[in-house]
């Protein structure tokens, strides 16, 4: 395990490495996570690249209108900002929709942390209470033989995705 200080301590270029590289999975939740839209150009390409090559995408964001999310911004003294946020990934994902191979899905739960897994890695961002996502600790995860940390994120990802509903427009 890698522990960053901070999210924004780890460069586009890893993250569109990770991403780039998977061969079997891309798992997402956030609540927007517009960074990788903003840093690497051609996310959504990206994203359908892996998808055509057989990788099956999951992305889950959060609900512009739910509690949580309201929540979230009151206590990261954010305002409205973390909606309109969600409401923007809303907007950037939904042309993924149709494309076969990716799911995105919308989630209305408290998130502890934002999960970004490529196969057998995975960034975990966790979140302080106050502090936004970027100046936050992120762990790199490594899957290993045992069942470990990085299933115990896995099976959360899995909860959410469950409890989530398909994004419409």
């Amino acid at each position: 395990m890698t522990v960053h200080r901070q999210r924004s301590d780890v460069s586009a270029e890893q993250w569109q490495e990770m991403f780039a590289a998977a061969e079997k999975s891309i798992d997402i939740l956030v609540y927007a996570a517009l960074f990788l839209h903003e840093q690497i150009s051609d996310w959504n390409d990206l994203l359908r690249d892996r998808a055509e090559e057989g990788v099956h995408v999951r992305v889950l964001i959060g609900d512009s209108d739910c509690e949580a999310v309201r929540v979230r911004g009151e206590e990261e003294n954010f305002g409205h900002g973390i909606q309109s946020r969600c409401h923007l990934a809303a907007m950037h994902y939904l042309p993924l929709t149709t494309t076969p191979g990716i799911s995105v899905r919308v989630h209305s739960t408290t998130l502890y942390n934002s999960l970004y897994r490529a196969d057998d890695q995975m960034y975990v961002n966790t979140h302080l209470y106050g502090v936004n996502a970027y100046g936050n600790p992120l762990l790199r995860l490594k899957r290993t033989a045992s069942r470990g940390l990085f299933d115990a994120y896995a099976a959360s990802m899995d909860a959410v995705w469950r409890a989530a509903r398909p994004l419409e427009e």
